[in-house]
């Protein structure tokens, strides 16, 4: 799915974030407000995910929200 799309909906799509990373708090999808590169940082951040790992899982997180 297009990033522009996650942002602009990031409300419906908090929900989804949660149930893929139970770790994040509200406080923290405020912070990432649907930006890629603060939720790969979060991501990294609360899981110890190098990098390139953490780009992978949102990669792959964000292309299975296709029948948004």
């Amino acid at each position: 799915m297009n990033w522009d799309r996650i942002e602009g909906n990031w409300k419906q799509f908090k929900g989804k974030v949660l149930e893929k990373w139970g770790d994040l708090t509200n406080d923290d999808l405020d912070v990432i407000n649907g930006k890629r590169e603060q939720l790969i940082g979060k991501l990294q951040e609360r899981y110890g995910l190098a990098r390139d790992r953490a780009e992978r899982e949102v990669d792959e997180w964000s292309a299975g929200l296709k029948e948004w």
